[in-house]
């Protein structure tokens, strides 16, 4: 008989080297979505940059989460945790109580908080832990001194030395890299009173996430007016927006419940709630894939259900949303035929190279990954075979292993598995509650 041991998100969170093995299993209930980091990081952006009290509803707990409060709280702004659940955030806007910052592992926070940082006139250092001292940073060094921002990078990475204030100009940059720096600008551009300027971009990647940040800054009071996602125009923005309480309501995170939604399509069935389906998130696009390769789904407005039924290749475009390719390889997996998907390009400057990392540790699992060009191939339907496989540090690849476990023919073991933690601390307890055996 396997035991399952509990495991408290508390505890998992401070272990290092954590080994988690995943039972093939036979998942069924219902569980609630996570909330979205995308969500939640843009929420405490804003009410940094907004002048009043701002309660936000939901608040994610995950690192990427909690480097953000931590990074708003040594801008300026105070935060508690209610009893209730919800996350206070007291501003006056950008006043740094000290001079260095650090956004963990979070390539959003580095990209959106430099340029609201810049919006101070003291030099501040932004800096970051693990994989994000790896990643480029130069578009920095070449769009902040057009704004009249003093900048000095470590050779285009972390960390980055900055002192503005920034004064909004038209620019023009490329979002073919991130869309998280235009991100950035845009909130920056905001609060610090645009008037008649225009962010001109080319080649913008992952538009839903602009949409997501667009949305954030209307509740919060800024009008942004966007010509195809080819030009953002300001026009008589007041600094500072000036909300004397305003609640926001964190989005259920569509990344993290891709994982969940995928587990159910390949072991279920299962019921996940809390995702809005009109959601501007870009990973909202796994509810085509899923529909693509055949499984049991039906999308109401409060709920999915999703199970297993015959499952086919698919041919999916990931280049607006990159984040789905570990789900949809570990769903491939369990695909018949050769599924398909583009936009292999934007995986390289992930917490982990994530094509050729996918390819390393499904390898392990008996599936074959070919890589062509900017397309990824999955050769699925082979079975998948059980291993000892490791995260890379990545939360999304040790989810994806962990994933691809729930049907294999042994045990998958899972090394640096507390990797989850960046962006959904309680995924294994959630498959537990599901009713994986996960053993720790």
């Amino acid at each position: 008989m396997i035991r399952r041991y509990p495991l408290n998100p508390r505890y998992t969170r401070a272990i290092k080297n954590m080994i988690v093995r995943i039972q093939p299993s036979i998942l069924s209930g219902t569980i609630y979505a996570a909330a979205s980091k995308s969500s939640m990081q843009r929420a405490c952006a804003a009410a940094l940059l907004t002048v009043g009290e701002t309660n936000l509803v939901n608040p994610g707990k995950s690192n990427d989460d909690l480097a953000a409060i931590d990074v708003i709280q040594k801008l300026g702004a105070i935060t508690e945790f209610q009893s209730n659940g919800n996350l206070k955030i007291i501003s006056k806007g950008i006043h740094p109580q000290n001079n260095e910052v650090n956004c963990g592992e979070s390539g959003l926070g580095i990209r959106m908080f430099t340029p609201i940082a810049s919006l101070s006139n003291q030099p501040i250092t932004l800096n970051g832990t693990g994989s994000l001292l790896t990643r480029p940073m130069d578009f920095f060094d070449e769009i902040l001194p057009q704004l009249g921002v003093k900048v000095q990078s470590n050779n285009g990475k972390l960390p980055l030395e900055i002192q503005g204030p920034i004064k909004p100009a038209n620019i023009t940059v490329d979002g073919s890299l991130s869309s998280q720096f235009l991100t950035g600008l845009l909130m920056a551009y905001g609060a610090s009173g645009a008037d008649n300027v225009t962010i001109t971009v080319k080649d913008l990647k992952s538009k839903p996430y602009i949409d997501l940040t667009l949305q954030v800054m209307k509740h919060f009071g800024w009008q942004v007016e966007n010509n195809n996602y080819e030009q953002f125009h300001f026009k008589n923005q007041t600094p500072y927006s000036i909300l004397p309480t305003s609640n926001y309501t964190v989005e259920g995170d569509w990344s993290g419940a891709s994982f969940l939604l995928v587990s159910g399509a390949i072991a279920g069935p299962i019921i996940v709630r809390g995702l809005d389906t009109f959601s501007t998130q870009a990973d909202k696009a796994v509810l085509q894939a899923l529909i693509d390769c055949g499984c049991q789904l039906s999308i109401q407005s409060d709920q999915i259900e999703i199970g297993p039924l015959p499952l086919k290749a698919f041919h999916f475009n990931a280049n607006d949303c990159p984040d789905l390719f570990p789900p949809l390889v570990a769903l491939a997996a369990y695909c018949e035929g050769t599924t398909v998907i583009e936009g292999v390009s934007r995986l390289t400057h992930k917490e982990s190279n994530r094509a050729l990392t996918l390819q390393q540790e499904f390898a392990k699992l008996g599936i074959e990954i070919v890589l062509q060009d900017d397309l990824m191939l999955i050769k699925g339907g082979t079975g998948v075979k059980g291993a000892v496989t490791h995260s890379h540090h990545d939360h999304r690849i040790a989810m994806a292993c962990a994933v691809a476990g729930l049907k294999a023919e042994a045990e998958v073991t899972i090394e640096e598995a507390e990797a989850i933690n960046k962006s959904y601390p309680n995924f294994y307890e959630h498959l537990q509650q599901l009713g994986a055996y996960v053993n720790q």
